[in-house]
């Protein structure tokens, strides 16, 4: 990075489209950093976009990967939670309702029957007749509310046990969560040193053999570091 860039990364002007340096095998340029993408994201207005290779994102709790993690396995449990009580209320109610619609089939059944035989002893009477056929077009309504009372509540068991995989989902997500924290306490463990950081000697500004002589002196990236940490 050129001086002239890092004062607008200070600034944070970086309204106007960077091009990034494009490595071919014959010239390389190490201190260039380029992914392969056209745009460069504004410090001022910033937006995650994996087509933005620059800046990266701003450590804010929302771009905390183990936070957000933690947060969606706590709030996909919940929601879990209440859908599987939803589910089981909407099971016990259609159970309680097939007792009473057993009791109503019973009864249009015994009255369909008597009217057959009022019928069969009375065939000049035709009311008997008209009144049976209303009775069992009740009962086949009966039935049907019956069969769909049934339906539901198998599918409602079924949908409770389909309600496994958030927990299975819950357990992959912890597990990358206890591999990254892993991981993170295994960088921190390679990178201490017995020295403290303020006991440090600070780094030399230009070093023998550097190719790039405009480089940023200390105050600088102190002031880029507290940039990001504001953003």
């Amino acid at each position: 990075m050129t001086q002239e860039e890092l004062d607008r990364l200070m600034s944070g002007d970086f309204d106007d489209e960077i091009e990034p340096t494009v490595e071919t095998n014959d010239t390389r340029n190490t201190n260039t950093i380029n992914d392969g993408f056209d745009e460069i994201a504004s410090l001022n207005n910033y937006d995650l976009s994996p087509t933005k290779s620059w800046p990266p994102p701003p450590p804010l709790t929302e771009n905390k990967v183990v936070h957000q993690l933690d947060d969606v396995t706590k709030e996909s449990e919940e929601k879990a939670t209440q859908i599987f009580d939803m589910l089981e209320h909407i099971s016990n109610d259609s159970m309680e309702a097939e007792t009473p619609m057993g009791q109503i089939t019973d009864t249009l059944s015994s009255v369909s029957d008597l009217l057959l035989k009022l019928s069969e002893k009375f065939p000049n009477l035709e009311v008997f007749k008209s009144e049976n056929e209303k009775v069992q077009n009740a009962l086949a309504s009966a039935e049907d509310v019956n069969t769909r009372l049934s339906n539901i509540g198998m599918n409602t068991l079924s949908a409770m046990d389909m309600m496994q995989y958030q927990d299975i989902h819950r357990q992959k997500i912890e597990r990358v969560i206890n591999i990254m924290r892993a991981l993170s306490n295994y960088m921190n463990k390679l990178f201490e040193g017995k020295i403290d950081d303020e006991k440090r000697v600070s780094s030399a500004k230009h070093i023998h053999g550097d190719e790039n002589n405009d480089v940023a002196d200390d105050d600088d990236i102190e002031a880029l570091i507290a940039a990001f940490g504001q953003k």
